[in-house]
C-alpha cells in the first residue's frame, strides 16, 4: 500500500478541521520547502522520523549491460534516507506483532 498526497491531505482535514484548500496549500508548501533545501544540497532532519542526506557521487566507469560497452557514469547528487532510532524501533515493534 502506498500513501499518496491526497490521502495525507484528507488525514489533515480529519484530524485538524482545516478546510481542504488550507490543508492542500500547507502540504504543497511543506513539499516545496523540502525540495528547495535538497536542491541546494542541504540535509533535512525530522526528529523522530529520519534524515534526508544529499550525497555527491563521483564519476565512475560502468558498463552497458546490454551491449557490454564501457561507459563513464557522470557525477551526480543523490538523496539517501536514514531512519531515526525512534522510527526504527517502532517499525521493529510492529513486525513482531
Amino acid at each position: 500500500m502506498t500513501l499518496i498526497k491526497k490521502e495525507i491531505i484528507e488525514d489533515i482535514l480529519t484530524n485538524t478541521g482545516l478546510d481542504e484548500r488550507t490543508a492542500s496549500e500547507g502540504v504543497e508548501t511543506f513539499l516545496e520547502i523540502i525540495k528547495s533545501n535538497l536542491g541546494r544540497g542541504e540535509d533535512i532532519n525530522f526528529s523522530g522520523f529520519g534524515k534526508f542526506h544529499v550525497r555527491e557521487k563521483r564519476a565512475r566507469r560502468g558498463r552497458n549491460p546490454k551491449t557490454r560497452e564501457e561507459i563513464t557514469i557522470t557525477p551526480r547528487r543523490v538523496i539517501t534516507f536514514s531512519l531515526s532510532t525512534a522510527l526504527r524501533a517502532r517499525l521493529e515493534d510492529s513486525e513482531e506483532k
